[in-house]
């Protein structure tokens, strides 16, 4: 943590960047960190089993190593957040695992404290409300809902403030008196035996912590609307990209091409299910070097607010833009503001993430560059390039 009083922090790759003073660090998670040392740990401590006549052993009799013998390096470890502190230059972000889920504190110095953690659900998308007192943030629970939970910095209190069939996600505080919340919440659909099967559009909406009340501040039947925010004037800010779920026409074409290539794709699943086996208890592919290429996960992929975003194929769609940044979405997602009942207003195109500074000015990023606009929205100037930059985060 060798940036002095950082004013900018972005998520990429599950890591943490912190940017100011002309210079950028990598956030090292000690809590993290620490995990991964367990593993590795346990890992040696049971090496015997996946090794020479251990490993016969093993795997002829019990099916493979048990649950914590694995690779330590794929232990995962991810980052999914992060948020301003409670004092210029500190921050918060949200770490999990397959098994908790948590969320950490550090201050300028590079201290690190633990706030939170849990093995019941996920913790998400996270904003700490102005007197630095309390938490909002999203908790994703195992049936594909998301509620918005306030939890103390330094306390035992804990509640869901809403709840529902619904996706309810990052949650702002609006400034001002009283104690209210904007968030992007999308209805969930399922068919007769509860799966899910489809996703409405996501809107913005505002609940007042105080009396309950819930209010729609912005919807559109054709647009999801993404991480909202006010400003102090009351104006209120959000990602617009164009609806993707139900409700979509059937193209006669590629439904005839869906049927004829289904047995191909029938056998192919197949085969991935065997192989998968095969690689799992006995090391080898199914196929040889030689016979096929093997698919490997592709690192420069990332989820987005539900949409998979291909860092190589949206470098060579953006001709026309930088090629040293190139946008990873498409110009149709737009940073939208609203001023009072007026008419939305883009300020920017090719947005994946925004976030609304002290100073008035808005920093948003293109999924490769972190660009600012000044507080009077004339000027505008690119402040940091990075690689798949999932979310910023005004310090």
């Amino acid at each position: 943590m060798a940036v002095p009083e950082p004013s900018l922090a972005y998520l990429s790759q599950n890591k943490v960047h912190l940017s100011g003073a002309g210079a950028t660090d990598t956030l090292d998670s000690k809590f993290g960190r620490s995990l991964r040392d367990r593993a590795t740990e346990i890992h040696q401590r049971h090496a015997w089993k996946t090794a020479g006549r251990g490993a016969q052993f093993m795997s002829g009799a019990m099916w493979g190593a048990q649950a914590g013998t694995g690779d330590p390096g794929e232990f995962r470890i991810a980052i999914t957040s992060v948020a301003h502190g409670r004092n210029p230059g500190e921050l918060l972000y949200s770490l999990e695992t397959d098994s908790i889920s948590g969320i950490f504190e550090v201050d300028a110095a590079g201290v690190e404290q633990r706030l939170f953690h849990t093995a019941d659900f996920r913790v998400r998308h996270m904003a700490l409300n102005p007197d630095g007192s309390r938490i909002a943030a999203s908790i994703v629970h195992g049936d594909f809902t998301a509620n918005i939970a306030i939890l103390q910095v330094e306390g035992p209190e804990f509640f869901e403030a809403s709840e529902g069939d619904s996706l309810d996600l990052a949650p702002r505080w609006v400034p001002g008196p009283g104690r209210k919340l904007v968030f992007q919440s999308a209805g969930v659909g399922r068919d007769g035996g509860g799966r899910v099967s489809g996703l409405g559009p996501f809107n913005v909406q505002q609940i007042d912590l105080d009396s309950g009340e819930m209010e729609c501040l912005a919807e559109d039947a054709e647009s999801d609307l993404l991480a909202p925010q006010k400003d102090a004037e009351g104006s209120l800010y959000y990602i617009r990209r164009p609806y993707t779920g139900g409700g979509r026409k059937v193209n006669p074409a590629r439904a005839l091409l869906d049927a004829v290539l289904f047995p191909f794709r029938m056998v192919q699943a197949i085969f991935q299910y065997f192989n998968f086996f095969s690689m799992r208890y006995t090391g080898k592919p199914l196929t040889t070097a030689q016979g096929g290429a093997q698919r490997q996960p592709d690192l420069k992929q990332m989820m987005i607010w539900g949409n998979l975003i291909d860092a190589a194929r949206a470098a060579r769609e953006d001709r026309l833009g930088d090629p040293e940044a190139p946008s990873l979405v498409p110009s149709s997602w737009q940073l939208v503001r609203r001023s009072g009942s007026g008419a939305p207003e883009v300020l920017a195109k090719s947005v994946l993430s925004f976030d609304l500074a002290a100073d008035g000015s808005v920093i948003y990023s293109n999924g490769s560059a972190v660009h600012r606009i000044a507080p009077d929205g004339g000027s505008r100037e690119r402040i940091a390039v990075g690689s798949m930059i999932e979310q910023v985060a005004a310090l």
